[in-house]
């Protein structure tokens, strides 16, 4: 659960917020309707993402929030969404992955914690609104949702930088409006959702040499280990990003010597240590996409800038996951295999 969902109360909306609830509930068409005809279980990754997609344009057109934004915060949100056990049960088939308690939703003094008015939701100071124009705020409607969330963000104005201060207060966690940004920037870029597809860091061939090599022990700069995978390459050979991201990190680290790190929309860093240079045209914030040269295999690190040669060169990659409170490596050797065999089954299949 984020903290944004501790968030106290909302004001009454404005004029605008209003009119908006007009405009939805007459011209536009109603996402409540499309709800009712959730998409089945076996309908494609392209259908869902097609539906979402439409959710947010039409929000977009009663509130004026771009579409991007709605997308980045429903996609933050299922990044740190922690996965049901079986025993629980199903969740209701909806189209964005916002989850909003209770006792936020209905107000937490509110007697009745399944309450739909909004007039008692409001009165209890509750985060819900109607979205649709049906009378009810549900938490398990996503347009409602989607208003409610409009209807804090507006409170702030409707430019960019009025958006991360609303994004702020709404989670009041510094890493939570950053991630925000820069899914909303990606989403922006591209101008779709699906941004899935990696590629391996290194140029396919015989030159590299790699196995799993996570949790090994390390002694330079006190006992720790291993949090990657070691390719090992030739001095100077190229490394490419993996995924579609933006720069995060970019500079020089003590352990990792030149390095750069990138968030994927996954909300997972991708890590690229120990290189010889970047590619120069590269900066913090710039977007990248699978394959794009980032810089070169070194044998950076282990001392001051600029030290060098105190192992083989090679390229240190890692990959983190954030969870909104908490970030942790995994070990990348499995998604670095399936990656590379990918990349190979594609190349085979362009030839024939």
């Amino acid at each position: 659960m984020s903290p944004l969902h501790y968030k106290p109360a909302l004001r009454k909306t404005g004029c605008l917020l209003i009119a908006a609830a007009m405009v939805w509930g007459s011209a536009a068409p109603s996402p409540a309707r499309a709800e009712t005809k959730a998409p089945a279980v076996e309908a494609s990754k392209a259908e869902l993402s097609a539906a979402r997609r439409q959710l947010f344009e039409q929000m977009s057109a009663a509130t004026g929030i771009p579409w991007f934004n709605f997308a980045a915060i429903d996609q933050y949100e299922r990044t740190i969404a922690k996965k049901k056990s079986p025993a629980e049960p199903a969740r209701a088939a909806r189209l964005t992955g916002i989850d909003i308690p209770a006792p936020v939703w209905c107000g937490p003094l509110n007697p009745d914690q399944g309450d739909t008015s909004p007039k008692s939701i409001g009165f209890f100071g509750g985060f819900g609104r109607d979205g649709d124009g049906d009378g009810a705020a549900r938490a398990d409607n996503d347009t409602d949702v989607l208003f409610s969330i409009a209807s804090h963000l507006l409170k702030y104005g409707t430019s960019p930088s009025d958006f991360s201060i609303g994004v702020w207060e709404y989670y009041h966690n510094g890493r939570a409006a950053q991630r925000v940004a820069q899914f909303a920037k990606l989403y922006e870029h591209f101008g779709r959702l699906d941004l899935s597809g990696n590629a391996f860091p290194l140029p396919l061939g015989n030159s590299y040499a790699y196995r799993s090599t996570w949790g090994s022990g390390r002694s330079w700069g006190g006992a720790r280990i291993h949090e990657g995978t070691d390719l090992f390459a030739p001095h100077g050979m190229t490394v490419r990003s993996t995924c579609y991201g933006i720069v995060e990190t970019k500079g020089w680290n003590r352990y990792g010597g030149w390095r750069i790190g990138i968030r994927d929309i996954e909300n997972r860093y991708h890590y690229y240590a120990h290189l010889t240079g970047y590619e120069k045209s590269l900066s913090r914030g710039d977007i990248v996409t699978p394959g794009q040269t980032i810089g070169w295999v070194g044998s950076s690190g282990y001392g001051n800038p600029g030290t060098q040669g105190k192992f083989p060169p090679h390229l240190h990659f890692g990959i983190y996951r954030d969870r909104g409170i908490t970030e942790w490596a995994f070990d990348p050797y499995p998604l670095l295999k399936q990656w590379e065999n990918e990349e190979y089954r594609a190349l085979r299949k362009k030839k024939k």
